[in-house]
């Protein structure tokens, strides 16, 4: 038997098979193009995304052979949500949350409840890039889609129901829209009242692990499934991600390497209310009961798929698809810190800044910059912007001497030994770095009985691989030009947001 697990991410979708031993049978990957009509939106068509997710599906069913999946589990990004009609059919697109549609909402939340009233509720820091403002922007400009949509579904709760299941959500998706009570563990009264959103056109929630149903068998046949495959509740990629890399009790941190790069702490309780706001960082569940996390993020892996398809569409192709082209590029890196400052604000930044009227830069550039030197500054940039956070993270008791990495950049050397010399701390690479698809089906197995805990699971899939010491020289350099870094964004603030109006205005 097998369990497989699937991970939809911003720019892709992953599935992967494993034996209950926890031995990787196949994974698969599709990527997907983000729509972008006008500045400041953006979108996935849901159909587009389904349809390359079933055909990664059965690309690893395929691997499978006599080890036949029994269960399947869900991890997702979280906030997108997708309108379906009582059909079940998917009818409008999905909107990422660096979409900055419905951002004068955020700002009638603030003036009307307050932040610290809101956090009491639901301790998220407001800003836009959550479901709620998108929602109550639909209602004003596209009200036939908002009257015609049975429910809006975050990407967990679709797949469940266009695969046969229930349109349940998780406890960490829920709260990813801000109409979620995270105390009562359900939507919020009060807040669905203010919205004015009906509960009715949202999904039910559950605790992740919660069986939603059973694999239709039209879409078993399809996918190469067998018959009676269940369907496991999963639930926010940061949170499955963190099961998947062993995180299952409070005081330690998982680094995520992927589309957006996150450190998120894992709690053994809700962290104190003023301790949180004073630091803007959120809480919502892990996959796992009795357990929360927070999260840094930024979107970084953007940056380097914004270099690939700038720089290096020609290498791309030269190579062919069986060349893996990040590689290649880091490969061009110079050893050395390159001095380069990147203000990583290509888009909205993540927590705990939620900076949106802002742009990117890249200072330091000079006739002989090699294209390997402002690759190694994006990536500089984009891990300076997590050192103020590890100092908050430490007052919390949170350990950061060290780093779990997971998630696609995992797998690059130069990539992590680049974090480890900044952050100063080492980073471990884990023997399945796709921890979210892993965690996913660690979920599964442990919904079905085929594991009693979660530490019976983890002893299963966790293994050490590699650890990527500091070097403590260049430590020291980096520390230097952070200095320099943390000047950029005052420096400059005015003229970015001047340009970010400008631009959207146009």
């Amino acid at each position: 038997m097998s369990l497989l697990g699937i991970d939809i991410g911003t720019s892709g979708c992953k599935a992967g098979a494993f034996t209950v031993t926890g031995h990787c049978l196949g994974i698969a990957y599709r990527e997907y193009p983000t729509l972008q009509v006008k500045p400041g939106q953006a979108e996935l068509d849901s159909r587009i995304v389904i349809q390359r997710l079933k055909d990664a599906i059965a690309e690893v069913v395929s691997h499978t052979g006599g080890d036949l999946v029994t269960a399947l589990c869900i991890s997702a990004m979280g906030e997108a949500m997708t309108p379906v009609d009582e059909n079940r059919e998917i009818i409008g697109n999905s909107i990422l949350s660096v979409d900055l549609r419905g951002a004068e909402h955020i700002t009638r939340i603030e003036e009307d409840l307050g932040q610290e009233a809101f956090y009491a509720i639901n301790p998220n820091i407001l800003a836009p890039n959550y479901s709620l403002p998108k929602l109550l922007w639909l209602r004003e400009n596209n009200p036939a889609e908002f009257q015609g949509a049975w429910k809006y579904l975050l990407w967990c709760d679709l797949v469940s129901c266009l695969f046969g299941g229930e349109p349940i959500t998780s406890y960490s998706h829920a709260n990813r829209t801000l109409l979620f009570d995270l105390y009562k563990e359900d939507w919020s009264e009060p807040l669905l009242a203010w919205s004015g959103i009906p509960k009715d056109k949202l999904p039910t929630v559950a605790p992740s692990g919660t069986i939603t149903g059973t694999v239709a068998s039209q879409i078993a046949r399809e996918l190469g499934l067998p018959d009676k495959v269940k369907i496991i509740l999963g639930g926010h990629d940061q949170c499955c991600n963190a099961l998947g890399a062993g995180v299952i009790s409070g005081g330690k941190a998982v680094c995520g390497i992927g589309t957006i790069e996150c450190i998120a702490p894992v709690y053994d309780q809700v962290p104190p209310t003023a301790d949180m706001l004073a630091t803007r960082l959120n809480v919502e569940h892990h996959v796992l009961p009795g357990l929360y996390m927070s999260f840094i993020y930024n979107q970084s892996g953007v940056l380097m798929k914004w270099f690939r398809d700038t720089f290096a569409q020609a290498d791309k192709k030269l190579l062919g698809a069986d060349i893996d082209i990040y590689e290649t590029l880091l490969a061009e890196m110079p050893e050395a810190p390159t001095g380069l400052l990147t203000l990583p604000h290509f888009e909205i930044t993540g927590a705990p800044d939620f900076i949106s009227n802002s742009a990117g830069v890249i200072a330091g550039l000079h006739t002989n910059t090699p294209r390997g030197a402002i690759l190694k500054g994006l990536i500089e940039g984009a891990t300076y912007y997590f050192l103020d956070s590890l100092n908050a993270l430490n007052r919390l008791g949170i350990d950061t001497s060290e780093f779990i990495a997971t998630g696609g950049g995992a797998k690059s050397d130069r990539l992590l030994q680049i974090k480890a010399d900044i952050f100063g701390a080492p980073f471990v690479r884990l023997r399945h770095t796709e921890c979210g698809i892993a965690g996913a089906a660690m979920l599964a197995g442990m919904a079905t009985g085929v594991y009693h805990s979660a530490q019976e699971a983890t002893d299963q899939f966790v293994f050490r691989e590699k650890s990527f010491e500091p070097d403590m020289e260049k430590n020291r350099r980096y520390t230097d030009i952070y200095s320099r870094y943390r000047r950029l964004y005052p420096a400059l603030k005015d003229i970015l947001t001047e340009i970010n109006l400008n631009e959207h205005s146009g």
